[in-house]
């Protein structure tokens, strides 16, 4: 008989009203508290050590002593609170953060090995509560938005490349796409970006995706391009133009021919054509 998948286990826990923790595998744990999520870690994101870590609101070494200080079933984020490192509704943000995004990372894991043990906590506490149903959905959102922006998940494992040079004239960027472009080394991939600049990996997913869309990374499509070859050399310079005809030479009996040099043509509108099939050549 085949193993459950992972979101009928949460169901039936969550039917059981259970309270403690669920490992799944070695990439992360579901937290309960009477059949209710209360938080989710994963191994493959920044957890909310890492990003108050990274926002600079305490360090390493504070999260630490705060959790040892805590103890198991101890409540971490009331230390924190009470100490004036964050507010409480800061705290509940990040924990709402931290756990949509490892919710989305873990859940869709083909890990089907779990663990439950009754009565686990998290060493933060309980400041915030996700019906299982909810969170699913919610999961299942965020998948079709990344879908929306580029249809393909090539680069989500892959080194950020950004282009060395913008298609176009200008463009338009969110701060966290900024982040990534001068943080991007082609060495990196998005989850590491960001765990480096302290944003959450969904986030950082999303706006590859979409720098991706603009154009602005090299994805597959742009690697498989041809090299441009190199320009033609510049035609020579055309002969100067004939004299101006002496006035005492009447214009009316004049006969164009072969031999003379072309007529030549000033009119803007072919000017502004020319213009544009150069920015356009330019662009590719």
């Amino acid at each position: 008989m085949a193993a459950p998948t992972l979101d009928v286990v949460l169901t039936g826990l969550a039917h059981d009203e259970a309270t403690g923790s669920l490992r799944v595998g070695k990439e992360g744990t579901v937290y309960f508290s009477h059949g209710r999520v209360s938080y989710v870690e994963c191994t493959a994101t920044p957890g909310v050590e890492g990003l108050l870590g990274a926002s600079g609101r305490i360090s390493v070494t504070g999260v630490r002593h705060t959790r040892q200080e805590a103890g198991p079933g101890g409540d971490g984020g009331a230390l924190l609170v009470d100490r004036g490192v964050l507010s409480r509704g800061e705290l509940e943000f990040c924990m709402l953060s931290a756990t949509l995004d490892a919710a989305f990372f873990l859940f869709t894991s083909r890990t089907v090995r779990t663990r439950f043990r009754e009565n686990g906590a998290h060493w933060l506490g309980i400041h915030w509560f996700f019906d299982v149903p909810g969170l699913l959905r919610e999961c299942a959102r965020r998948r079709a938005r990344l879908e929306r922006a580029w249809p393909s998940a090539e680069l989500d494992a892959r080194p950020v490349t950004p282009l060395r040079q913008i298609p176009g004239t200008r463009a338009l960027l969110t701060p966290l796409q900024w982040e990534l472009l001068l943080a991007a080394d082609s060495a990196a991939t998005p989850v590491e970006l960001a765990r480096r600049l302290g944003r959450p990996a969904y986030s950082t997913l999303l706006a590859v995706r979409e720098l991706a869309a603009a154009g602005l990374v090299v994805t597959g499509e742009t690697a498989a391009l041809p090299k441009r070859t190199p320009k033609a050399p510049a035609p020579p310079p055309a002969p100067p133009l004939a004299p101006p005809l002496a006035p005492s030479t009447p214009r009316e009996g004049l006969q164009r021919t072969g031999s003379g040099p072309p007529q030549v043509n000033g009119d803007a509108t072919d000017v502004n054509l020319l213009l544009r099939l150069r920015d356009a050549l330019e662009a590719l």
